[in-house]
């Protein structure tokens, strides 16, 4: 069973910065595909950025690329979200979820941090 993390959220201006953590544990975080997902109030659950297992990879959301940054620590089971020039619209909870096979999307999930962009 993998448990996740988040850590990192908090109040910030329009223009800030912020980095979220998820520390993964319970399973081996190597072979996991890692993402962020957020949901702002009264919207669906909408992805953000993804990870492959050992980083080559990453995906994002139209909405963030070239602010938002995904990165992960294996050795230290650790995925992170770098957010730059945050916008009001970044407000949300967002969520850090694994991908372990041989499911076919993520089917593990923190409980969220929220990040709250003042305008």
């Amino acid at each position: 069973q993998v448990q996740l993390v988040e850590s990192g959220g908090g109040l910030v201006q329009t223009g800030g910065s912020l980095r979220l953590s998820c520390a993964a544990s319970g399973g081996t975080f190597s072979s996991q595909s890692m993402a962020w997902f957020r949901q702002a109030p009264g919207k669906e659950r909408e992805f953000v950025a993804s990870i492959t297992r050992r980083g080559a990879i990453t995906t994002y959301a139209d909405s963030v690329r070239g602010r938002f940054s995904i990165s992960r620590d294996n050795a230290k089971n650790t995925v992170y979200l770098q957010m730059n020039n945050l916008k009001p619209e970044d407000t949300a909870v967002y969520y850090c979820a694994a991908r372990t096979a041989p499911s076919t999307s993520f089917n593990y999930w923190g409980q969220g941090t929220q990040v709250t962009v003042s305008s």
